[in-house]
């Protein structure tokens, strides 16, 4: 039994091997300052196409400033960021919109629209960047709803009538309406009982392997980092202190990741894990 669990530890932390290990976002030398304050300083980073990338780091670290940046929602003061082999700052306004159709993000809380139903609030993007009809968007929302494990009754209510993993559940829909290829998540087990963030790492790994999605994930959850993510990420210090797989991270020697994964709850985590 321990050697098998031995042999799931190392599955989990292996990227995976359909991966064309092509690179499908590239960050390079990026600074990111709020006044006199830097927060990113010559910050670099890599994801491959079809992993699940875990990017964690201690709160305030700049992790979901690193999000935003990549998303365009915070200026940088230097570096670039290339996705799909595109410079961000060099594509003109066509590629711009072609480069946001490809992406899909879910937010920390949701951020769902509370005025709008489910099925009003996945449309979202497809008002935003399709001409489709009023028909096959209610079929196209439906079918989002259902790929995410919502009953169809969901589609009708609105947030404020849904339960915390309900709506992180439809927030995953939204991010998912227009088929992107990649999809950003902020802490998206945050509030979940451990039973619901259990679920929804399932959920991801699941629309990563049908889909073939490449999945950024920032997350605090070491249960996710152990279970779902292929490769990790650690910021520290204004950059990325250290990458690599799960086992990378339990070898490290470097004072906060030392910490972090091998500290009083993750031993917890990995005896649990064992058991």
């Amino acid at each position: 039994m321990e050697h098998m669990q031995d042999q799931d530890l190392e599955a989990a932390s292996a990227p995976p091997q359909n991966a064309d290990r092509d690179v499908i976002l590239k960050v390079r030398d990026v600074s990111v300052s709020f006044g006199p304050k830097a927060v990113l300083d010559h910050l670099s980073l890599d994801i491959y196409r079809g992993e699940i990338l875990g990017f964690v780091g201690a709160s305030g670290a700049g992790k979901s400033v690193l999000l935003r940046t990549i998303l365009g929602l915070n200026r940088k003061s230097s570096g670039t960021i290339e996705i799909f082999g595109l410079n961000t700052d060099e594509i003109n306004d066509a590629e711009r919109v072609a480069v946001d159709m490809r992406i899909g993000v879910l937010f920390q809380h949701g951020a769902l629209f509370s005025a709008l139903t489910v099925k009003e609030n996945v449309q979202v993007p497809m008002r935003e960047y399709l001409d489709l009809p009023q028909r096959l968007m209610d079929e196209l929302a439906l079918l989002k709803i259902k790929l995410v494990g919502l009953p169809a009754d969901a589609a009708d209510k609105y947030p404020s009538e849904l339960s915390g993993g309900m709506i992180k559940r439809a927030a995953l829909a939204r991010a998912l309406a227009l088929d992107p290829d990649i999809i950003f998540l902020d802490e998206p087990t945050s509030g979940l009982d451990p039973i619901g963030a259990a679920d929804f790492d399932e959920l991801v790994a699941k629309m990563r392997d049908t889909m073939g999605l490449t999945v950024y994930m920032v997350t605090h959850d070491l249960d996710s980092l152990f279970s779902v993510c292929d490769r990790i990420a650690v910021l520290g210090q204004k950059k990325v202190l250290v990458e690599g797989s799960l086992q990378d991270m339990l070898a490290s020697e470097e004072p906060w990741v030392k910490s972090y994964f091998r500290g009083k709850r993750a031993r917890q985590i990995d005896l649990t894990a064992r058991n």
